[in-house]
């Protein structure tokens, strides 16, 4: 009994320990990404680690990293170099790869995923690439599905294509469809995307028009703040912050609402 017991005890800190190390990993990544970022004097962005499997799977020991600067209500312009929305993959602790556009996420994956051998692995590949070219168009509202139709057809000559499609669920509406195709050596070879990504309603002034004596602008704000639920939280703080008592009343009435409604 006790040397099970101390058997797994061991395995349980070694557990820890390889969680430890991982998170740690995972903070010192972003500090470095951090610093990118103050050198190119960089303001109102977001660092959101990207917590995923098939990526995971797909480009091993990495972290990923999703960097958004703010769009609404008031657009923060990006640095030269980036967009609105990036990718950043740090490698070892090192910055890999800077990712602004579709075109520069096919130029990753052409590098440096490894060759697939079996479907399973193709079609992770097709995961993967559905969730970070999902990141390439968020601004912080669009909340997308699980990845859908995968499928993976093998030519006579060896050659494999696997595709697969992640739709807008809230946020806007649209889809992202990809087809990947591996040489007869499982090498990547070539990737076509099709992305049909539209915006749904997003914060402008909405909250500062909770007050309005118009009863049709109240409505009209009522409604937009309804449909961007939860995504809406950080505008409605930060409107919140700066308005009147009565404003206040009003914005947490309306957040109330859509917790107690599920919107």
């Amino acid at each position: 009994m006790r040397i099970r017991l101390a058997g797994a005890l061991a395995v349980f800190a070694l557990f820890v320990a390889t969680g430890s190390i991982q998170a740690a990993d995972a903070k010192d990544a972003e500090k470095g990404v951090r610093n990118y970022l103050k050198e190119l004097n960089a303001f109102g962005y977001q660092i959101i680690l990207i917590k995923d499997e098939a990526v995971a799977t797909a480009f091993p020991n990495r972290c990923v990293f999703a960097v958004r600067f703010q769009q609404y209500p008031v657009g923060i312009a990006p640095p030269k170099g980036l967009s609105s929305s990036n990718v950043f993959i740090v490698n070892e602790g090192k910055i890999e790869a800077v990712i602004i556009d579709s075109k520069g996420l096919q130029n990753y994956f052409l590098n440096t995923l490894a060759a697939v051998e079996k479907e399973e692995q193709a079609k992770n590949a097709v995961r993967a690439w559905l969730r970070l070219s999902q990141e390439l168009v968020q601004d912080g509202f669009y909340q997308f599905g699980k990845p859908q139709d995968l499928g993976c057809t093998v030519a006579k000559d060896g050659t494999r294509t696997a595709s697969g499609t992640v739709v807008v669920r809230a946020g806007g509406r649209g889809e992202i469809n990809v087809f990947l195709t591996f040489g007869p050596n499982g090498v990547l070879a070539k990737i076509a995307e099709a992305v049909t990504v539209k915006p749904g309603i997003r914060p402008i002034c909405q909250a500062t028009k909770l007050l309005d004596p118009d009863p049709i602008v109240r409505k009209m704000a009522e409604r937009d703040i309804l449909v961007m639920g939860q995504a809406a939280k950080e505008y409605l703080d930060e409107q919140r912050a700066k308005a009147s008592p009565e404003l206040q009343k009003a914005i947490d009435q309306i957040w109330k609402r859509i917790l107690d409604e599920g919107w």
